[in-house]
């Protein structure tokens, strides 16, 4: 697929449906696709390709099914704002099937850092994959108290290169030195509790890298895949029990640094019951479809923040050669907003997209149901859809609630600058 950032997103969407009879799949509408002030509208349109394979391969040459998501904006500042105004309508990035994306990414990666060439990618805060906080070790190891919990957390902060200030554990960190660190720093009063409860509050510190992908996805994948994952900084939906694999490049084909361009984005689709999508070995019991794991709904708004974050980064870095101590201050509390607004937005979006996968497998199961003359199965079924669409509405608003919230206090941030010029 390919996604276009236009200024009228329902007079292209026309034209693709006179022309190539393509319709809309997926909306996402105003207040849900937003980083503080910045706010899209998106459309997800495509064909309807029924195409299945059964060899990895041929669903990776296969281009029967096309999709082509087009964005527009709502307010005059963002990413998608920017990039018309400098650049005009046109592609934003352009998508590519890979058949192993963490093992894609890592060639780029290693080939970038032998070479000092090659593509750079966008950074995702550590806080997507999961952090280490009190709260979560003790709802994990429900039997130690909050005296021996806080004394854990305070040991890996104190520790240097155990944790970030953000709760980020180093990827890097092995079992053996962390309990080496911990058994060295835990005070005398928590030590013996600790000794008690140690495997599992080791466990429990070492999965916090991934915790909320584990969350999603259990034990289906290996703690490789999942390291992996979270090195290689790739975004992961889930819709059934398909799964999207994404990742987004760095702009590219940028006239002047701070400029918008476009970029690129890698993706693997994996379908249900195909196995561990970093194994060598995986097979494909079942057949893979065109579209399987979804729009990356969970993700939409990830990328959007994270471009964001990105520029504000950029900013930081800019003010701390020029010692703008102001700006600086500035550029440091955007990149704490935007990241803010991500951490509290993920829950809802993985609720909106299992509402949206519910609901979808319930008009399918009532079709079935109507097909063959089951009509207390197909009522069964349109209460499920009912219920469904309920949560997704209830979620979305809250989602919007939740952009609300960002939205003023960036505003208040930019108003505040504005003062003090």
């Amino acid at each position: 697929h390919w996604v276009s950032n236009v200024i009228s997103r329902t007079g292209f969407i026309e034209t693709l449906e006179e022309t190539l009879g393509f319709t809309s799949k997926v909306d996402f509408n105003a207040g849900v696709v937003a980083a503080g002030e910045a706010q899209i509208e998106s459309t997800v349109t495509g064909n309807d390709s029924k195409s299945t394979f059964e060899e990895r391969g041929e669903a990776l040459r296969d281009q029967s099914q096309v999709y082509l998501p087009i964005n527009n904006a709502l307010s005059e500042v963002g990413h998608v704002h920017g990039f018309i105004q400098e650049i005009g309508q046109g592609i934003q990035h352009i998508a590519s099937r890979v058949d192993n994306l963490p093992s894609f990414v890592q060639r780029g990666n290693d080939f970038r850092m032998i070479t000092g060439e090659g593509l750079t990618f966008l950074k995702i805060p550590r806080s997507y994959y999961g952090v280490l906080t009190l709260n979560h070790l003790m709802q994990e190891v429900t039997e130690l108290s909050h005296d021996c919990a806080a004394a854990v957390v305070r040991a890996c902060e104190d520790n240097v290169g155990v944790m970030s200030s953000e709760g980020a554990i180093n990827l890097d960190l092995t079992e053996e030195e962390l309990i080496l660190h911990l058994q060295s720093s835990i005070t005398t009063q928590a030590k013996e509790e600790f000794k008690t409860f140690q495997d599992d509050i080791i466990r429990t510190i070492l999965q916090s890298r991934y915790t909320n992908l584990f969350k999603l996805l259990g034990d289906n994948l290996s703690t490789e895949t999942y390291m992996s994952i979270v090195r290689n900084q790739i975004l992961v939906d889930v819709q059934g029990n398909d799964l999207l694999f994404q990742i987004f490049t760095s702009n590219i084909l940028q006239r002047k640094p701070g400029h918008e361009s476009p970029f690129l984005e890698f993706i693997q689709r994996v379908c249900s019951s195909e196995g561990d999508p970093s194994s060598t070995s995986a097979t494909c019991p079942v057949e893979m479809k065109a579209g399987c794991g979804g729009f990356g709904i969970r993700n939409f708004l990830t990328l959007f923040l994270s471009i964001e974050v990105g520029k504000a980064m950029l900013n930081v870095s800019e003010a701390k050669e020029m010692g703008d101590l102001v700006a600086l201050a500035e550029s440091e509390k955007k990149v704490s907003i935007f990241t803010q607004q991500l951490n509290e937005s993920n829950p809802i979006l993985t609720a909106i997209s299992d509402a949206m996968t519910e609901e979808g497998d319930a008009l399918n199961d009532m079709e079935e149901a109507l097909r063959i003359g089951d009509n207390e199965a197909a009522q069964f079924h349109r209460k499920r859809m009912e219920t469904a669409k309920l949560d997704k509405n209830a979620s979305n608003e809250k989602l919007m609630a939740c952009s609300t919230k960002y939205n003023e206090l960036m505003k208040s941030l930019r108003t505040a600058g504005i003062t003090k010029v």
